[in-house]
């Protein structure tokens, strides 16, 4: 027997929300009686823990101070990671007042929990820079203008889910815990339900939700519907449908290819290669051709028998996510190949 290989533990990193609060604590002690700029400078995160942080950049002027710290995501694939984060503390009035920089983003839809207008500056980073500041200035009033900025931000946003959330400009500044978990699918399945928030805050009664870009085009084509219609559903079939029955719309077309179909077909509520796989006895028993008991992909099985194969699993699938939902959303089901043309679709 082969000596099992070891598992490298997964280095962990620091939220957008917890570099801004560092770098505005750093900024903001510079700023109180031209003190030195705090460097390195620790933070007190939500849930006690007290990182530190190197200051990479620093500048002030008459009424200001501004420090940057260079975000570090850790072993998490994130497109902030190694991201400038600065912080602008200015003397202002009548408490905090936050401010969108260059690269940070302005909220333009209802149904994010910024208010719209607002700077992309989520309410835990807030209070999170609110506590960090709060720790530097010995008993003197809390009255600060907080400009955030992100060095090359727009170019980053335009990877994310920001255009379609309709927050314009820039990256958003996250976080709820101050820590980055390593490859958390938490993020993701969290800008979904998002993504619904602000759909049924402008009153749209369709989405899609959809598990690649080829389907989602497909779909969105077959519909009209606007790209901020569209949900990038990715492997996360569960946490898209069980947030929709407790915040449902109207319809929802589910569109995705034959592999990740047909895993929804048989239960799975996440469709990544890693955590679920398709059962092919499973498939032979739901089309009645026990030919497809011996393909080692869908896509072969979908080679066996074609167009009835295709119609089974997205009846079974439709089947699967009406029982998810709950009879609070009324569902569809497209499959589509890897050229975008439609190989069955259940209609609603």
């Amino acid at each position: 027997m082969s000596k099992p290989k070891e598992t490298k533990e997964l280095k962990r990193g620091w939220t957008t929300g917890t570099c801004a609060a560092a770098a505005a604590k750093s900024a903001c002690r510079a700023l109180l009686g031209n003190e030195p700029f705090l460097n390195p400078v620790s933070i007190t995160l939500p849930r006690g823990e007290t990182p530190i942080f190197k200051v990479v950049n620093t500048t002030r002027g008459k009424g200001w101070a501004k420090a940057c710290i260079i975000k570090d995501a850790g072993d998490d694939p994130d497109v902030t990671h190694g991201a400038l984060i600065c912080a602008k503390v200015s003397h202002g009035k009548n408490g905090l007042r936050f401010l969108a920089g260059e690269g940070v983003g302005t909220v333009t839809k209802p149904g994010l929990p910024i208010a719209v207008g607002e700077p992309a500056i989520n309410p835990v980073p807030r209070l999170m820079i609110d506590a960090a500041i709060a720790e530097v200035l010995e008993g003197s009033p809390p009255d600060f203008d907080i400009e955030i900025s992100v060095k090359d931000g727009a170019a980053l946003a335009a990877k994310t889910w920001n255009p379609r959330l309709g927050i314009v400009g820039g990256l958003s500044i996250l976080g709820t815990t101050g820590i980055v978990r390593p490859y958390s699918c938490s993020a993701w399945i969290a800008s979904i339900h998002r993504g619904v928030d602000v759909a049924r805050a402008l009153g749209r009664s369709h989405l899609i939700a959809a598990t690649g870009s080829t389907s989602e085009a497909t779909a969105r084509a077959l519909y009209g519907l606007p790209e901020g219609d569209c949900l990038d559903m990715g492997d996360f079939v569960g946490g898209t449908l069980k947030y929709l029955r407790r915040h449902p719309v109207a319809r929802l077309t589910i569109a995705g290819g034959i592999g990740k179909l047909t895993k929804l077909a048989q239960g799975a509520m996440d469709l990544h290669s890693g955590r679920s796989q398709v059962d092919f006895e499973a498939l032979a028993r739901l089309t009645g051709q026990p030919v497809m008991a011996t393909a080692n992909t869908a896509l072969e099985a979908y080679t066996f028998i074609g167009k009835p194969m295709a119609e089974a699993v997205v009846a079974k699938a439709k089947a699967q996510a009406e029982e998810t939902v709950r009879g609070a959303v009324a569902i569809e089901v497209i499959m589509v190949d890897r050229a975008g043309a439609v190989l069955a679709q259940t209609g609603f």
